[in-house]
């Protein structure tokens, strides 16, 4: 049965992508004046060179972090939306770690990164408390903190991390010591990409292979079961809140460290709602966020390279998200050929007995 509902979640997700690449191909079709063109550059754009090759990387990066840490937050069934704000402080935060601390060594890099995750858990533990203690709704007080973190961000930026001498709202430029270095040449790739493995492991055996990943999934499945056997709940929403925003401070942390000279954001750069995405895309599993990711990704450096070189914009990318998400959360969709086969397995098993 288990391999069964993994084989109907996994044909509605591909049934999903492909009916909206066709939607797309379709409006693609109608609106340019060289369809085929336009096409050929969405489609295989992203593989006509090194460069591009690498910005799928690039930009599957720091996605990779908001999306596990949705998927951790969600896998406790907390549709907590703080990974923007965690992401977006702490970037801030390593900026601050970067600057303003000087460390010897590997210290130089790792302090401003645990910077990040620590402020990006702290920003999460808050709706956490407000749902643990109080039973408020952790969707509404999240959405009201991500615009708390912009502007407290802003003001820290502006007032604290400011360098004077550069000609736009931005921090001090970030030393060498700090920064994670290129690992492909030719390319973007940094060395982040190796942290985004390890996080995408850690976080598998997390969920999947330690007692604290089973407490929290049993929570998110049923919480009147959890809270009947004995679990404490309220432990297990604040933990699961504070892993999912360190990870997504970590990632702020990341992408600030490897693909920028300084911290130079003046609003929410969106990678924590592209988790939300990505978390829905993977089933809120782990293991599938780095297939999600990549494959987000290709479709974005897609749609920039049909963008420079048609008459397609690359909006389109967002008409494509929104048209997926919709048929992949669609209950309906392939609903009545699971129940038929459920039928079909039970009168089998009912026969053989």
């Amino acid at each position: 049965m288990k391999k069964k509902n993994l084989l109907f979640s996994s044909a509605t997700t591909a049934l999903a992508i492909i009916i909206s690449l066709g939607i797309a191909l379709v409006i693609i079709a109608f609106v340019s004046e060289a369809p085929g063109q336009a096409i050929f550059s969405l489609l295989l754009g992203p593989l006509q060179s090194k460069r591009l090759i690498g910005s799928i990387f690039t930009t599957a990066i720091p996605i990779c972090f908001t999306g596990l840490a949705v998927c951790i937050m969600f896998q406790a069934s907390m549709f907590n939306m703080c990974a923007e704000g965690s992401f977006f402080l702490g970037a801030i935060a390593a900026a601050w770690a970067a600057t303003r601390v000087s460390m010897p060594g590997i210290l130089g890099v790792l302090f401003p990164i645990l910077a990040g995750g620590i402020v990006g858990a702290a920003l999460c533990l808050i709706p956490a408390l407000l749902k643990a203690k109080l039973d408020a709704s952790e969707m509404v007080s999240s959405l009201m903190l991500n615009y708390i973190s912009l502007y407290l961000g802003l003001y820290l930026l502006n007032n604290f991390l400011r360098d004077q001498s550069f000609g736009a709202l931005a921090s001090e430029k970030l030393p060498a010591s700090a920064k994670l270095g290129k690992i492909i040449s030719g390319t973007a790739v940094h060395g982040g990409l190796f942290i985004a493995v390890i996080f995408i492991i850690l976080c598998y055996l997390l969920v999947f292979k330690t007692s604290l990943g089973y407490r929290i999934r049993v929570y998110g499945q049923n919480p009147v079961f959890a809270k009947y056997t004995g679990m404490k709940v309220g432990g297990i929403i604040v933990i699961s809140q504070i892993l999912g925003g360190m990870t997504a401070g970590i990632g702020g942390s990341v992408e600030l460290l490897g693909m920028y000279e300084r911290f130079q954001w003046t609003s929410l750069p969106g990678y924590g709602w592209d988790g939300v995405i990505l978390a829905i895309l993977a089933r809120n599993k782990p293991q599938y966020v780095p297939l999600a990711a990549i494959f987000l990704s290709y479709l974005r450096v897609g749609a920039s390279s049909m963008a420079s070189n048609t008459d397609v914009p690359k909006e389109l990318i967002t008409v494509i998200q929104s048209i997926m998400i919709m048929l992949i959360t669609a209950e309906a969709l392939l609903k009545g050929l699971k129940q038929k086969n459920i039928i079909k397995e039970a009168l089998a098993n009912e026969t053989a007995s």
